[in-house]
Protein backbone atom coordinates (compact mmCIF):
# COMPACT_ATOMS: atom_id res chain seq x y z
CA UNK A 1 0.00 0.00 0.00
CA UNK A 2 2.56 2.81 1.01
CA UNK A 3 4.20 2.05 -2.82
CA UNK A 4 1.20 2.45 -5.27
CA UNK A 5 1.25 4.18 -7.36
CA UNK A 6 -0.37 7.26 -7.70
CA UNK A 7 -1.59 9.57 -11.04
CA UNK A 8 0.52 9.91 -13.41
CA UNK A 9 1.81 13.18 -15.67
CA UNK A 10 -0.36 11.59 -18.80
CA UNK A 11 -3.62 11.13 -16.94
CA UNK A 12 -3.35 14.87 -15.89
CA UNK A 13 -2.79 15.98 -19.07
CA UNK A 14 -6.08 13.62 -20.49
CA UNK A 15 -8.17 15.78 -17.75
CA UNK A 16 -7.35 18.88 -18.62
CA UNK A 17 -7.35 17.91 -22.22
CA UNK A 18 -11.41 16.36 -21.55
CA UNK A 19 -12.14 19.78 -19.76
CA UNK A 20 -10.48 22.02 -22.86
CA UNK A 21 -13.09 19.83 -25.14
CA UNK A 22 -16.48 20.91 -23.02
CA UNK A 23 -15.90 24.43 -23.41
CA UNK A 24 -16.97 26.93 -25.76
CA UNK A 25 -14.70 27.90 -28.70
CA UNK A 26 -12.92 31.16 -27.66
CA UNK A 27 -13.04 30.55 -23.45
CA UNK A 28 -10.24 29.63 -21.19
CA UNK A 29 -10.65 28.23 -17.53
CA UNK A 30 -8.97 29.98 -14.59
CA UNK A 31 -9.05 27.94 -11.42
CA UNK A 32 -6.86 28.55 -8.16
CA UNK A 33 -5.37 26.55 -5.38
CA UNK A 34 -6.52 26.58 -1.87
CA UNK A 35 -4.91 28.98 0.17
CA UNK A 36 -3.43 28.41 3.47
CA UNK A 37 -5.33 28.14 6.53
CA UNK A 38 -4.38 30.30 9.59
CA UNK A 39 -5.10 27.65 13.04
CA UNK A 40 -4.35 30.36 15.71
CA UNK A 41 -1.47 33.43 15.77
CA UNK A 42 0.95 32.80 13.63
CA UNK A 43 0.30 28.63 13.07
CA UNK A 44 -1.20 27.36 10.31
CA UNK A 45 -3.54 23.99 9.47
CA UNK A 46 -1.61 21.18 7.19
CA UNK A 47 -2.11 22.48 3.93
CA UNK A 48 -5.03 20.55 1.83
CA UNK A 49 -5.37 21.08 -2.22
CA UNK A 50 -8.30 22.12 -3.77
CA UNK A 51 -9.65 18.88 -5.08
CA UNK A 52 -10.23 20.34 -8.15
CA UNK A 53 -6.96 21.95 -8.52
CA UNK A 54 -5.34 19.00 -7.42
CA UNK A 55 -7.57 16.74 -9.58
CA UNK A 56 -6.04 18.44 -12.90
CA UNK A 57 -2.53 19.65 -12.04
CA UNK A 58 -1.27 17.20 -8.87
CA UNK A 59 0.31 20.23 -7.89
CA UNK A 60 0.59 20.71 -4.22
CA UNK A 61 1.22 24.01 -3.04
CA UNK A 62 -0.52 27.17 -1.98
CA UNK A 63 -0.36 30.41 -3.72
CA UNK A 64 -0.83 29.02 -7.52
CA UNK A 65 -3.68 29.27 -10.31
CA UNK A 66 -4.22 27.51 -13.54
CA UNK A 67 -4.89 28.71 -16.93
CA UNK A 68 -6.75 26.51 -19.59
CA UNK A 69 -6.75 28.25 -23.37
CA UNK A 70 -7.84 26.33 -25.88
CA UNK A 71 -6.17 26.40 -29.07
CA UNK A 72 -3.52 28.68 -27.81
CA UNK A 73 -0.67 28.73 -30.14
CA UNK A 74 2.12 29.01 -27.22
CA UNK A 75 0.51 26.49 -25.33
CA UNK A 76 -3.16 25.69 -23.73
CA UNK A 77 -2.11 24.99 -20.22
CA UNK A 78 -0.15 27.48 -18.41
CA UNK A 79 0.30 27.31 -14.02
CA UNK A 80 1.40 30.68 -11.71
CA UNK A 81 3.27 29.74 -8.62
CA UNK A 82 5.68 30.96 -6.27
CA UNK A 83 9.02 31.21 -7.32
CA UNK A 84 12.35 29.16 -5.94
CA UNK A 85 13.56 31.01 -2.84
CA UNK A 86 16.06 30.09 -0.86
CA UNK A 87 15.23 31.51 2.32
CA UNK A 88 12.01 30.55 2.65
CA UNK A 89 12.51 26.92 1.33
CA UNK A 90 14.75 26.38 4.49
CA UNK A 91 11.70 27.44 6.48
CA UNK A 92 9.14 26.19 4.83
CA UNK A 93 10.26 23.11 2.42
CA UNK A 94 11.03 22.92 -1.28
CA UNK A 95 9.18 24.21 -4.03
CA UNK A 96 9.24 23.73 -7.41
CA UNK A 97 9.25 27.37 -8.68
CA UNK A 98 7.85 27.81 -12.34
CA UNK A 99 10.43 26.16 -14.31
CA UNK A 100 10.58 22.85 -12.21
CA UNK A 101 6.54 23.15 -12.22
CA UNK A 102 6.21 22.96 -15.86
CA UNK A 103 8.37 19.83 -16.32
CA UNK A 104 7.48 18.34 -13.75
CA UNK A 105 3.60 18.69 -14.16
CA UNK A 106 3.72 18.28 -18.17
CA UNK A 107 2.24 21.61 -18.49
CA UNK A 108 2.82 23.96 -21.95
CA UNK A 109 4.52 26.74 -19.57
CA UNK A 110 4.50 28.53 -15.90
CA UNK A 111 5.54 32.17 -14.54
CA UNK A 112 5.87 33.65 -11.29
CA UNK A 113 2.30 34.50 -9.31
CA UNK A 114 3.88 37.77 -9.19
CA UNK A 115 3.45 38.36 -13.01
CA UNK A 116 0.02 37.18 -13.08
CA UNK A 117 -1.53 41.01 -13.68
CA UNK A 118 1.69 41.74 -16.46
CA UNK A 119 0.03 38.25 -18.21
CA UNK A 120 -3.54 37.30 -17.64
CA UNK A 121 -5.64 40.69 -18.46
CA UNK A 122 -3.76 40.02 -21.67
CA UNK A 123 -5.12 36.42 -22.21
CA UNK A 124 -8.59 37.51 -21.53
CA UNK A 125 -8.55 40.41 -24.01
CA UNK A 126 -10.93 39.09 -26.57
CA UNK A 127 -11.64 35.85 -24.97
CA UNK A 128 -15.69 35.22 -25.19
CA UNK A 129 -16.31 33.55 -22.00
CA UNK A 130 -14.49 32.54 -19.08
CA UNK A 131 -14.76 29.51 -16.71
CA UNK A 132 -13.86 29.25 -13.20
CA UNK A 133 -14.95 28.10 -9.63
CA UNK A 134 -17.09 30.91 -8.99
CA UNK A 135 -17.90 32.39 -5.26
CA UNK A 136 -15.24 29.32 -4.10
CA UNK A 137 -12.49 31.68 -4.27
CA UNK A 138 -13.25 35.49 -3.20
CA UNK A 139 -9.74 36.33 -3.74
CA UNK A 140 -10.18 34.93 -7.24
CA UNK A 141 -13.77 36.77 -7.57
CA UNK A 142 -12.21 39.91 -7.13
CA UNK A 143 -9.09 39.39 -9.38
CA UNK A 144 -11.59 38.60 -12.37
CA UNK A 145 -13.85 41.78 -12.12
CA UNK A 146 -11.01 43.48 -11.99
CA UNK A 147 -9.42 42.20 -15.17
CA UNK A 148 -13.05 42.62 -16.70
CA UNK A 149 -13.90 46.16 -15.27
CA UNK A 150 -10.53 47.67 -16.84
CA UNK A 151 -11.39 45.54 -19.90
CA UNK A 152 -14.24 47.13 -20.30
CA UNK A 153 -12.83 51.20 -19.57
CA UNK A 154 -10.19 50.39 -22.00
CA UNK A 155 -10.76 51.98 -25.69
CA UNK A 156 -11.74 50.33 -28.06
CA UNK A 157 -12.43 47.25 -25.94
CA UNK A 158 -14.14 44.36 -28.19
CA UNK A 159 -16.47 43.73 -24.93
CA UNK A 160 -16.19 42.10 -21.97
CA UNK A 161 -16.23 38.05 -21.40
CA UNK A 162 -19.04 36.02 -20.40
CA UNK A 163 -18.41 34.56 -16.23
CA UNK A 164 -19.65 31.08 -16.45
CA UNK A 165 -19.82 28.39 -13.44
CA UNK A 166 -16.48 25.87 -14.23
CA UNK A 167 -18.10 23.52 -11.11
CA UNK A 168 -20.79 21.78 -13.34
CA UNK A 169 -18.37 20.29 -15.96
CA UNK A 170 -16.01 19.00 -13.29
CA UNK A 171 -18.25 17.44 -10.95
CA UNK A 172 -19.41 15.55 -14.40
CA UNK A 173 -15.64 14.44 -15.33
CA UNK A 174 -14.80 13.44 -11.47
CA UNK A 175 -17.74 11.63 -10.69
CA UNK A 176 -16.37 8.80 -12.84
CA UNK A 177 -13.03 6.92 -11.80
CA UNK A 178 -10.32 5.78 -13.52
CA UNK A 179 -8.78 2.48 -13.00
CA UNK A 180 -6.05 4.52 -11.14
CA UNK A 181 -8.21 6.35 -9.19
CA UNK A 182 -9.69 3.06 -7.81
CA UNK A 183 -6.50 1.50 -7.07
CA UNK A 184 -5.51 4.69 -4.71
CA UNK A 185 -8.98 5.00 -3.17
CA UNK A 186 -8.84 0.53 -2.62
CA UNK A 187 -5.42 1.42 -0.81
CA UNK A 188 -7.25 4.32 1.20
CA UNK A 189 -9.81 1.87 1.68
CA UNK A 190 -7.50 -1.34 2.97
CA UNK A 191 -5.21 1.09 5.24
CA UNK A 192 -8.75 2.32 6.81
CA UNK A 193 -9.80 -1.40 6.98
CA UNK A 194 -6.36 -2.24 9.09
CA UNK A 195 -7.04 0.60 11.68
CA UNK A 196 -10.79 -0.51 11.86
CA UNK A 197 -9.70 -3.95 12.78
CA UNK A 198 -6.95 -2.96 15.43
CA UNK A 199 -9.32 -0.65 16.81
CA UNK A 200 -11.91 -4.19 17.67
CA UNK A 201 -8.42 -5.61 18.86
CA UNK A 202 -7.81 -3.09 21.42
CA UNK A 203 -11.42 -2.34 22.49
CA UNK A 204 -12.47 -2.99 26.13
CA UNK A 205 -14.39 -1.46 28.64
CA UNK A 206 -12.20 1.14 30.88
CA UNK A 207 -10.77 2.50 27.82
CA UNK A 208 -11.67 6.18 26.32
CA UNK A 209 -13.39 6.74 23.16
CA UNK A 210 -10.55 8.72 22.41
CA UNK A 211 -8.11 6.11 22.86
CA UNK A 212 -9.47 4.39 20.10
CA UNK A 213 -9.46 6.97 17.96
CA UNK A 214 -5.58 6.72 18.57
CA UNK A 215 -5.47 2.96 17.30
CA UNK A 216 -6.96 4.33 14.10
CA UNK A 217 -4.78 7.23 13.62
CA UNK A 218 -1.37 5.78 14.37
CA UNK A 219 -2.24 3.34 11.47
CA UNK A 220 -3.03 5.50 9.40
CA UNK A 221 -0.04 7.16 9.41
CA UNK A 222 1.50 4.10 9.80
CA UNK A 223 0.57 2.94 6.67
CA UNK A 224 1.66 6.73 4.50
CA UNK A 225 -1.49 8.39 5.31
CA UNK A 226 -0.81 11.33 7.35
CA UNK A 227 -4.66 12.81 7.03
CA UNK A 228 -8.22 11.66 8.07
CA UNK A 229 -10.34 12.18 4.88
CA UNK A 230 -12.98 13.71 7.87
CA UNK A 231 -12.69 14.12 11.97
CA UNK A 232 -13.35 10.62 13.43
CA UNK A 233 -16.13 9.95 14.86
CA UNK A 234 -15.96 7.64 18.46
CA UNK A 235 -19.39 7.22 19.60
CA UNK A 236 -19.74 4.62 22.70
CA UNK A 237 -23.81 4.14 24.19
CA UNK A 238 -25.90 6.89 23.28
CA UNK A 239 -22.78 9.10 21.77
CA UNK A 240 -23.85 7.14 18.98
CA UNK A 241 -27.14 8.47 18.38
CA UNK A 242 -25.59 12.09 17.12
CA UNK A 243 -24.93 11.80 13.76
CA UNK A 244 -21.39 13.65 13.63
CA UNK A 245 -20.36 12.94 17.10
CA UNK A 246 -16.77 13.65 17.74
CA UNK A 247 -15.52 14.91 20.81
CA UNK A 248 -14.62 11.46 21.35
CA UNK A 249 -14.08 11.68 25.58
CA UNK A 250 -16.39 9.07 27.02
CA UNK A 251 -15.54 6.47 28.87
CA UNK A 252 -15.86 2.45 27.39
CA UNK A 253 -18.88 0.47 29.21
CA UNK A 254 -19.47 -3.24 29.28
CA UNK A 255 -22.41 -3.27 27.72
CA UNK A 256 -22.32 -0.50 25.72
CA UNK A 257 -21.64 -0.51 21.64
CA UNK A 258 -19.34 1.80 20.19
CA UNK A 259 -19.81 3.32 16.80
CA UNK A 260 -16.49 4.26 14.93
CA UNK A 261 -17.05 6.26 11.78
CA UNK A 262 -13.35 6.71 10.40
CA UNK A 263 -11.28 6.80 7.28
CA UNK A 264 -8.19 8.31 6.08
CA UNK A 265 -7.41 10.27 3.18
CA UNK A 266 -4.80 8.45 0.67
CA UNK A 267 -2.96 10.00 -2.26
CA UNK A 268 -5.68 12.64 -2.43
CA UNK A 269 -8.88 9.73 -2.43
CA UNK A 270 -10.65 9.04 0.64
CA UNK A 271 -12.30 6.03 2.46
CA UNK A 272 -15.35 6.53 4.77
CA UNK A 273 -16.09 3.48 6.67
CA UNK A 274 -18.04 2.65 10.02
CA UNK A 275 -18.45 -0.37 11.83
CA UNK A 276 -20.43 -0.75 15.53
CA UNK A 277 -19.46 -3.58 17.79
CA UNK A 278 -19.70 -4.57 21.55
CA UNK A 279 -17.64 -2.51 24.24
CA UNK A 280 -17.13 -6.18 26.10
CA UNK A 281 -16.18 -8.02 22.40
CA UNK A 282 -19.57 -9.50 22.12
CA UNK A 283 -23.29 -8.49 21.33
CA UNK A 284 -26.21 -9.05 23.12
CA UNK A 285 -29.36 -10.38 21.77
CA UNK A 286 -31.11 -7.15 21.71
CA UNK A 287 -28.06 -5.46 20.44
CA UNK A 288 -27.56 -8.38 17.85
CA UNK A 289 -31.36 -8.43 16.21
CA UNK A 290 -30.82 -4.65 15.81
CA UNK A 291 -27.40 -4.59 14.07
CA UNK A 292 -28.56 -7.76 11.74
CA UNK A 293 -31.06 -5.83 10.05
CA UNK A 294 -28.62 -3.15 9.58
CA UNK A 295 -26.22 -5.58 8.17
CA UNK A 296 -29.13 -7.08 5.65
CA UNK A 297 -30.25 -3.79 4.56
CA UNK A 298 -26.71 -2.79 3.72
CA UNK A 299 -26.26 -6.08 1.35
CA UNK A 300 -29.59 -4.96 -0.03
CA UNK A 301 -28.46 -1.80 -0.95
CA UNK A 302 -25.22 -2.96 -2.55
CA UNK A 303 -27.10 -6.09 -4.48
CA UNK A 304 -28.36 -2.42 -6.01
CA UNK A 305 -25.83 -0.90 -7.16
CA UNK A 306 -25.52 -2.21 -10.83
CA UNK A 307 -25.44 -0.12 -14.24
CA UNK A 308 -28.13 0.95 -15.13
CA UNK A 309 -30.07 1.14 -11.81
CA UNK A 310 -30.80 4.54 -10.28
CA UNK A 311 -29.24 6.61 -7.81
CA UNK A 312 -31.96 5.86 -5.36
CA UNK A 313 -32.44 2.28 -5.59
CA UNK A 314 -30.15 1.33 -2.73
CA UNK A 315 -31.54 3.97 -0.34
CA UNK A 316 -35.06 1.75 -1.14
CA UNK A 317 -34.11 -1.34 -0.94
CA UNK A 318 -32.17 -0.63 2.51
CA UNK A 319 -35.18 1.31 3.69
CA UNK A 320 -37.79 -1.67 2.58
CA UNK A 321 -35.45 -4.38 4.80
CA UNK A 322 -35.17 -1.76 8.02
CA UNK A 323 -38.60 -0.95 8.36
CA UNK A 324 -39.56 -4.74 8.01
CA UNK A 325 -37.31 -5.47 10.56
CA UNK A 326 -38.32 -2.93 13.12
CA UNK A 327 -42.42 -3.89 12.05
CA UNK A 328 -40.94 -7.61 13.44
CA UNK A 329 -39.07 -6.51 16.63
CA UNK A 330 -42.03 -4.29 17.37
CA UNK A 331 -40.00 -0.74 17.54
CA UNK A 332 -42.95 0.16 14.85
CA UNK A 333 -46.47 -1.20 13.79
CA UNK A 334 -48.23 -1.37 10.91
CA UNK A 335 -47.74 -2.54 7.07
CA UNK A 336 -44.27 -2.28 5.84
CA UNK A 337 -45.26 -0.03 2.62
CA UNK A 338 -47.63 2.53 4.51
CA UNK A 339 -45.30 2.90 6.92
CA UNK A 340 -42.30 4.09 4.42
CA UNK A 341 -45.06 6.11 2.73
CA UNK A 342 -45.99 8.02 5.70
CA UNK A 343 -41.94 8.51 7.22
CA UNK A 344 -42.59 6.91 10.14
CA UNK A 345 -39.34 4.88 9.68
CA UNK A 346 -37.43 7.99 9.61
CA UNK A 347 -37.50 7.78 13.55
CA UNK A 348 -35.10 5.20 13.71
CA UNK A 349 -32.95 5.80 10.48
CA UNK A 350 -33.33 9.55 9.54
CA UNK A 351 -30.41 9.61 6.90
CA UNK A 352 -29.88 8.60 3.04
CA UNK A 353 -28.08 5.31 2.58
CA UNK A 354 -25.07 7.01 0.81
CA UNK A 355 -23.00 9.31 -1.27
CA UNK A 356 -20.93 10.15 -3.82
CA UNK A 357 -16.78 9.29 -2.47
CA UNK A 358 -13.58 10.27 -3.72
CA UNK A 359 -11.24 12.74 -3.80
CA UNK A 360 -13.48 14.68 -1.08
CA UNK A 361 -15.17 12.25 1.18
CA UNK A 362 -19.00 13.59 -0.02
CA UNK A 363 -17.88 14.03 -3.09
CA UNK A 364 -18.97 15.67 -6.61
CA UNK A 365 -21.44 14.58 -8.60
CA UNK A 366 -25.40 15.46 -8.99
CA UNK A 367 -27.63 12.57 -7.56
CA UNK A 368 -30.77 14.01 -9.86
CA UNK A 369 -30.13 14.52 -13.51
CA UNK A 370 -32.87 16.78 -15.03
CA UNK A 371 -35.60 16.01 -11.87
CA UNK A 372 -34.55 12.32 -12.20
CA UNK A 373 -32.19 10.27 -10.14
CA UNK A 374 -29.08 9.95 -11.94
CA UNK A 375 -28.67 6.22 -13.35
CA UNK A 376 -25.16 4.45 -11.89
CA UNK A 377 -22.51 3.89 -14.76
CA UNK A 378 -19.21 2.10 -14.37
CA UNK A 379 -16.49 4.00 -12.58
CA UNK A 380 -18.19 5.69 -10.01
CA UNK A 381 -17.47 4.86 -6.19
CA UNK A 382 -20.53 5.42 -3.12
CA UNK A 383 -21.05 4.87 0.43
CA UNK A 384 -23.30 2.19 1.60
CA UNK A 385 -24.06 3.23 5.03
CA UNK A 386 -27.86 2.47 6.64
CA UNK A 387 -28.50 2.88 9.96
CA UNK A 388 -30.75 2.47 13.13
CA UNK A 389 -30.35 4.70 16.17
CA UNK A 390 -33.09 3.65 18.73
CA UNK A 391 -33.76 6.84 20.73
CA UNK A 392 -33.12 7.64 24.48
CA UNK A 393 -35.92 8.66 25.75
CA UNK A 394 -39.07 7.10 23.85
CA UNK A 395 -41.37 5.50 26.26
CA UNK A 396 -43.07 4.23 23.56
CA UNK A 397 -40.21 1.58 22.99
CA UNK A 398 -38.84 -1.51 24.85
CA UNK A 399 -36.77 0.06 27.60
CA UNK A 400 -34.18 -2.55 26.37
CA UNK A 401 -34.21 -0.86 22.89
CA UNK A 402 -33.60 2.37 23.98
CA UNK A 403 -30.23 4.47 23.30
CA UNK A 404 -28.81 2.07 21.15
CA UNK A 405 -27.26 3.53 17.77
CA UNK A 406 -25.81 1.03 14.75
CA UNK A 407 -24.40 1.94 11.25
CA UNK A 408 -22.39 -0.34 9.07
CA UNK A 409 -20.83 1.85 6.28
CA UNK A 410 -18.70 0.63 3.59
CA UNK A 411 -16.72 2.48 -0.19
CA UNK A 412 -18.43 0.57 -3.19
CA UNK A 413 -16.64 0.84 -6.50
CA UNK A 414 -19.32 -0.22 -9.65
CA UNK A 415 -16.56 -1.87 -12.29
CA UNK A 416 -17.44 -4.14 -14.95
CA UNK A 417 -17.96 -7.27 -13.17
CA UNK A 418 -20.58 -5.32 -10.89
CA UNK A 419 -20.26 -3.71 -6.91
CA UNK A 420 -16.92 -4.20 -5.43
CA UNK A 421 -16.66 -3.85 -1.88
CA UNK A 422 -13.15 -1.88 -1.44
CA UNK A 423 -13.29 -2.14 2.23
CA UNK A 424 -14.73 -5.83 2.33
CA UNK A 425 -11.12 -6.16 4.72
CA UNK A 426 -12.92 -4.45 8.02
CA UNK A 427 -15.11 -7.66 9.72
CA UNK A 428 -18.55 -6.80 9.47
CA UNK A 429 -20.45 -9.59 10.33
CA UNK A 430 -21.39 -10.24 13.95
CA UNK A 431 -18.86 -14.34 13.75
CA UNK A 432 -15.95 -11.90 12.43
CA UNK A 433 -16.38 -8.96 14.66
CA UNK A 434 -16.50 -11.23 17.97
CA UNK A 435 -13.57 -13.13 16.78
CA UNK A 436 -11.35 -9.95 15.96
CA UNK A 437 -12.40 -8.65 19.21
CA UNK A 438 -11.37 -12.13 21.14
CA UNK A 439 -7.88 -12.87 18.53
CA UNK A 440 -6.90 -9.71 17.44
CA UNK A 441 -4.40 -9.21 19.76
CA UNK A 442 -1.40 -10.07 17.69
CA UNK A 443 -2.36 -6.80 15.51
CA UNK A 444 -1.48 -4.75 18.40
CA UNK A 445 2.23 -6.10 18.23
CA UNK A 446 2.86 -5.31 14.61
Amino acid sequence: MKNSQGIGKAEYARRRARLMAELVPGSLAILSSASEQLRSRDTYFPFRQDSDFLYLTGFAEPEALLVLVPGRAQGETLLFCRECDAEKERWDGPRLGPEGAAVSLGLADAFPIGDLDDILPGLLEGCGRIYFPMGRYPHLDRRIRNYLQAIDAAPGNRGVPDMVDLDYPLREMRLIKSARELRLMASAANISADAHRRAMARCGPGLYEYQLEATLLHTFVDCGARETAYPTIVGSGHNALVMHYCSNRAQLKAGDLVLVDAGCEYRGYAADITRTYPVNGRFSGTQRALYEIVLAAQQAAIDQIQAGNHWDDPHTASVEVITRGLVDLGLLRGEVHGLIEAGDYQRFYMHRVGHWLGMDVHDVGDYRVHGAWRQLEVGMAMTVEPGIYVPADDERIPVKFRGIGIRVEDDIALTHNGAQVLSAAAPRAVAEIEYTMRHGGDLLTR
